[in-house]
């Protein structure tokens, strides 16, 4: 299937976030951003470049692993674990997380028991490149760059330059979903 994003669409889609970041925070005091392993760490470092170009300095940015809090641990396979990298008390602070998909809420939901083990944040909100739907769990994001609505064959493929060579985003029909008529 064609790309969904380009690189030049998913820079605006990042910028546009920052802004929307900035706005509803009234700057960058007291943020932290912090991405989820893999594709979210990169995004976060890049929205967090864009807010210390349109509000001065930029916020602090970590890493948050989620991998030991997923609620489905027993039945997947053995877990990748990536090391939390997270660079300030979270303690009253706003925390930003920042993924490269949200689709079933389940990631989200292990992201926020994982950020409690660094403290306790005035406010948790949660920015995402694409929103694909099809929550299992009330969890909305309050930055989005992309909606896209896709059926349950589908999957969305992130690349991001830091990670796969390339920025891009692209719907394609899931692997497990190969030979199923729909």
């Amino acid at each position: 299937m064609p790309e969904v994003l380009n690189s030049d669409d998913l820079g605006r889609a990042l910028r546009r976030i920052a802004h929307e970041i900035a706005e509803r925070n009234h700057g960058t005091a007291n943020l932290v951003l912090l991405g989820i392993p893999r594709r979210g760490v990169p995004l976060a470092q890049r929205i967090a470049a864009v807010l210390g170009e349109i509000e001065g300095p930029k916020p602090p940015v970590g890493a948050l692993d989620i991998s030991m809090y997923r609620d489905d641990i027993a039945s997947r396979p053995t877990p990748t674990m990536h090391a939390s990298s997270v660079p300030v008390d979270v303690t009253d602070r706003t925390v930003v997380l920042v993924d490269d998909v949200l689709y079933t809420g389940r990631t989200i939901r292990a992201a926020l028991d994982a950020v409690n083990g660094f403290g306790r944040p005035a406010a948790v909100q949660l920015a995402v490149l694409v929103d694909r739907g099809h929550r299992q769990f009330p969890i909305r994001a309050d930055f989005v760059g992309k909606n896209l609505p896709t059926s349950g064959i589908e999957e969305v493929v992130v690349a991001v330059e830091e990670v796969d060579g390339v920025d891009s985003v692209r719907v394609e029909v899931a692997d497990s979903a190969a030979g199923v008529q729909p």
